[in-house]
């Protein structure tokens, strides 16, 4: 009951937040714009690896695999890229053989970005929570972006044997990309209105994105910090974290700010999540 409750108030938060209709955002706005944007969904038999304690053993789910989209008005940022929009054209999906997990995608990210009046070419950074494959599925689309990585998780994503949910082909070009270093915090546009944060443990660079909107307030993008809402309200870890401790202390140092910030948390896996956020092409402002 509790959970509905919650869950209904961010719904109806969310909402109130957003614009009555949908305004492309091929002029940059006054103000912060947020377009959340379906690019993909993965769907497990097994959801035991989301918790080393064996809440989820043999339970079944879905998970949400957004993008978003920032439009500021010195740039537009895309946050995350899903799992990549070739999986579109593979009906079904595509099936982990032994794993018991599929994925995808109805709609692509390049369609989706047409539908506001954008290619890939107007988005003037790219900046991923990790480089697991679901989140870097599109990175090579953006290859005039400038792309914020930090150093840590570059080497460590680049190492060999890969690292398991990893491909490194999604982000070999970053070579020969614009390139802003993110290993720190990132104030990316200097007004303190979107800045990617250090949360190491899921993988050892990973960040979320903590946005102070002018109606809606602030707001973090948990990347895979957390992958359920329950994950989120019981602080559970899931087996394959890259590092327990670390984990701990970023999902404390991240519901400290909020404690300071008062501002929700989109859980960016959480279907429920991702339902409660206007529906594209509508925006939270």
């Amino acid at each position: 009951m509790r959970l509905r409750r919650r869950l209904a108030a961010l719904t109806a938060t969310l909402l109130v937040a957003a614009a009555a209709q949908a305004a492309p955002p091929s002029a940059k706005p006054s103000s912060l714009r947020v377009y959340a944007m379906d690019c993909g969904r993965i769907e497990l038999q097994n959801m035991d690896m989301f918790s080393d304690a064996g809440e989820y053993a043999g339970q079944p789910g879905t998970m949400a695999a957004p993008c978003f989209l920032i439009v500021h008005p010195k740039g537009r940022l895309l946050w995350d890229t899903g799992l990549g929009d070739a999986i579109a054209a593979k009906p079904g999906g595509v099936l982990l053989e032994g794993m018991g997990i599929r994925f995808t995608v109805e709609r692509t990210l390049a369609a989706q970005l047409a539908e506001l009046g954008l290619s890939p070419s107007d988005i003037d950074y790219v900046a991923l929570s990790h480089l697991h494959a679901d989140h870097s599925g599109n990175l090579g689309l953006f290859p005039k972006a400038t792309w914020v990585l930090n150093r840590t998780e570059l080497e460590w994503a680049s190492a060999t044997p890969t690292p398991i949910g990893v491909d490194p082909k999604l982000f070999a070009g970053w070579r020969q990309a614009k390139l802003r270093d993110g290993n720190d915090d990132d104030d990316l546009f200097g007004d303190g209105s979107v800045r990617i944060l250090r949360t190491p443990g899921h993988t050892p660079g990973h960040r979320v994105l903590m946005l102070r909107l002018a109606h809606f307030g602030p707001l973090v993008l948990s990347g895979d910090l957390w992958h359920t809402r329950a994950n989120y309200q019981r602080s559970r870890v899931p087996a394959f974290n890259h590092n327990r401790a670390d984990t701990m202390a970023s999902f404390e140092r991240v519901q400290r700010l909020l404690a300071t910030h008062p501002g929700q948390v989109v859980v960016q896996h959480a279907p429920e999540d991702f339902a409660a956020l206007p529906k594209f092409p509508a925006y939270m402002d």
